[in-house]
């Protein structure tokens, strides 16, 4: 899942529990049964992009009632349902967005959360015991301009997620492996193929995506979903690894 919860569980002194996914990289619900911890889930997942239906959030949220239970959607937009609809009914629930992906604000750094009254007046303290400036009138103002551009922000959704979805059938038409992502890009494998290998001769030839070189997922790459044109380019080159194996 994404790094950045074991760091921020390391500066503040606090021991992080990585829970595996299932083999096929889904979320099982069920490890998350009783733990009586905090617990954090990106839905959609990253990197995978793959979603964990709503009414599983909420058996979660019934087994851990004295706890918080933060759901990450900073992919949510791209086809995804959001959990905030459970707000009212689970006052353990937060949910934690960003402006940096669906909105194309990443350089504003806006981060919002959604919870109950009393979690957040209790946000707020920790939040202006040691940052009370995280966002200025600049920010603010991107962030409300994206806010009311409703048919921008639309029509850009609707193209990333078509280019996506596009992508993903020729990515099965040349053998690729993929999970059934609901975010801004995608995670695939190719059976025969290496995963750095492929990252290599991809880099060599202008196209930069990610590999991240862990063990369970040594093999796959996240490509995030551009232009038509610029996934013509990265499913030509797919394509020439393909049809090159031989020499990889």
């Amino acid at each position: 899942t994404y790094g950045f919860y074991k760091v921020y569980s390391e500066i503040y002194n606090r021991a992080a529990e990585i829970i595996p996914l299932k083999d096929d990289l889904s979320i099982d619900y069920n490890d998350y049964f009783n733990i009586d911890k905090t617990i954090v889930i990106a839905n959609p997942n990253a990197p995978t992009g793959m979603v964990l239906k709503i009414e599983d959030i909420e058996k979660i949220l019934q087994c851990n009632r004295n706890n918080l239970i933060v759901i990450d959607e900073a992919y949510v937009d791209f086809g995804s349902v959001s959990s905030v609809c459970l707000i009212e009914k689970y006052d353990n629930l937060v949910v934690v967005g960003t402006f940096s992906k669906s909105r194309s604000l990443a350089g504003a750094r806006i981060g919002y959360a959604v919870s109950s009254k009393d979690v957040i007046d209790d946000l707020k303290k920790i939040k202006f015991s040691f940052n009370p400036y995280s966002l200025n009138r600049a920010t603010l103002a991107a962030a409300s301009a994206s806010i009311s551009d409703r048919l921008y922000f639309e029509e850009c959704i609707s193209k990333i997620i078509s280019t996506r979805e596009k992508f993903k059938l020729k990515l099965k038409e040349m053998g690729y492996l993929q999970t059934d992502s609901k975010a801004n890009f995608v995670f695939i494998k190719h059976p025969y193929l290496s995963g750095g290998d492929v990252y290599e001769r991809l880099r060599d030839n202008g196209v930069l995506v990610r590999h991240f070189g862990k063990e369970r997922i040594s093999d796959y790459l996240r490509i995030t979903i551009g232009s038509e044109e610029d996934m013509e380019v990265v499913t030509r080159e797919l394509s020439k690894l393909v049809d090159d194996r031989g020499s990889l």
